[in-house]
């Protein structure tokens, strides 16, 4: 038999006879008018986790919309590319507030018969975007200071430059944490690649700041070589986001969380053994379809409470678990036939 999402928060857990009663009486009528399992908490928890993602990008995408406008007017007037190839990256990063913003307004609607898990995917459509936005600006930083290798050119305005390097930093570092930091807790890939993409800005900020020391003393390809340095960091980066985008756009999990589900089923009363167990992130969302090996002589009613309670145990296990699909396996009796075993029909 199986268990749909459960809405665990509505079950009355209560003691005494009259405990008992209520509890024989729902799930007897949980067989027969099946609801959602899906938690109205847990529901809630996501929808506030859309609030947080939300919130955290309109932040960063202020931030780093001034950090780049007070550089950008530094780029005027220095003319270094070093500080351009920052500054470029520190507007790309901000506009990467658009798509993700968009993917956490899409991920709170509700699921339709078309798109029956909902729109929680956009999120790793909005990965995509970021990770090619980010490829985009390390192909025009090395551009640049490519460009400025063939053709040097001086540097003015180097107090100016220096200053700007430092506001980019100490604006990207802060944006990288409150990133990084609120996509873990609601478990955002897109949002931690974005993080990630900020602390880059934040040290070829750092990397302007070296280039303009060069050129103060003399050296007139610091510019262009710090840019280059710059675009090597951008590229670190991007490896690292688009392999994060990657595992979450093909599903993966982290093997811990799989561990953490099989202790706490294996912990559930009645459960004999954990058959098939999958993990999948949607969105920020965890979702878990799960198959239970329970005793073969075990009433419909019996197995349903089993995976009930199995249910429970994953969603207070797996604090980003939403919604939980249990299966009751029954255990072959001895001399029984395989239950899963196909149906003949014999000829009279």
């Amino acid at each position: 038999m199986e268990g749909t999402e459960h809405a665990h928060d509505d079950h009355a857990h209560h003691h005494g006879s009259a405990g008992g009663w209520f509890r024989m009486r729902h799930r007897a009528a949980h067989l027969f008018r099946p609801h959602s399992h899906e938690s109205a908490a847990k529901v809630d928890r996501a929808l506030e986790a859309s609030a947080q993602g939300l919130r955290a990008l309109w932040i960063s995408l202020a931030v780093l919309g001034a950090t780049a406008a007070a550089q950008a007017v530094v780029v005027a007037l220095s003319g270094s590319v070093a500080l351009l190839g920052d500054t470029v990256h520190n507007a790309a990063d901000a506009l990467t507030a658009v798509p993700l913003g968009v993917a956490f307004v899409l991920g709170r609607r509700a699921a339709t018969r078309r798109f029956t898990y909902g729109y929680g995917r956009a999120e790793d459509l909005a990965g995509i975007v970021i990770v090619l936005t980010i490829a985009a600006s390390a192909a025009f930083a090395a551009w640049s200071s490519v460009d400025r290798l063939l053709h040097p050119r001086e540097v003015s305005h180097l107090p100016a430059v220096a200053a700007a390097a430092v506001i980019g930093f100490a604006g990207n570092e802060w944006v990288a944490r409150y990133r990084i930091r609120t996509g873990r807790r609601i478990g955002s890939a897109a949002l931690v690649a974005d993080g990630l993409h900020a602390r880059t800005d934040g040290f070829t900020s750092l990397a302007v700041l070296l280039g303009a020391g060069g050129a103060a003393l003399g050296w007139r390809l610091a510019d262009p070589v710090v840019g280059l340095a710059i675009t090597t960091g951008i590229l670190l980066v991007l490896r690292d986001a688009a392999r994060e985008v990657f595992h979450r756009v093909m599903d993966a999990v982290d093997p811990a969380l799989m561990d953490v589900a099989e202790q706490s089923l294996k912990g559930v009363r009645g459960v004999r053994a954990v058959g098939e167990l999958r993990l999948r992130w949607i969105g920020h969302r965890l979702r878990a379809e799960v198959a239970v090996v329970v005793d073969g002589r075990l009433t419909v009613l019996e197995a349903h409470r089993v995976a009930v309670d199995a249910e429970h145990a994953l969603l207070h296990a797996l604090p980003r678990l939403t919604a939980a699909l249990v299966h009751a396996d029954p255990a072959p009796l001895p001399g029984a036939a395989d239950p899963h075993a196909p149906l003949t029909h014999h000829a009279a």
